[in-house]
């Protein structure tokens, strides 16, 4: 399965996701609930999996949904053939 995108980050840590993206999110073990503002969210606060990069607030990136890993926009690009 190619990486997920996401258009753009709710901020450094998390990003809040519907109902369909829990599995997904469930299976790669980033999601959580229980926060004011939401039901469901994907942490992201590790930063990319390839260089490091942070996930800043407004930032696209990725999420690979075999690996579990986060992906900067350069790399995600990258894995999806982009």
């Amino acid at each position: 399965m190619r990486p997920i995108r996401f258009e753009e980050a709710d901020g450094p840590e998390r990003t809040q996701i519907g109902e369909g993206l829990t599995r997904v999110a469930v299976r790669a073990d980033r999601l959580e609930t229980g926060r004011a503002g939401g039901k469901y969210f994907l942490r992201h606060d590790d930063g990319c999996a390839v260089c490091g990069d942070a996930v800043g607030t407004g930032d696209p990136f990725y999420l690979n949904p075999e690996t579990g890993e986060i992906l900067c926009e350069t790399h995600g690009r990258e894995r999806r053939g982009d």
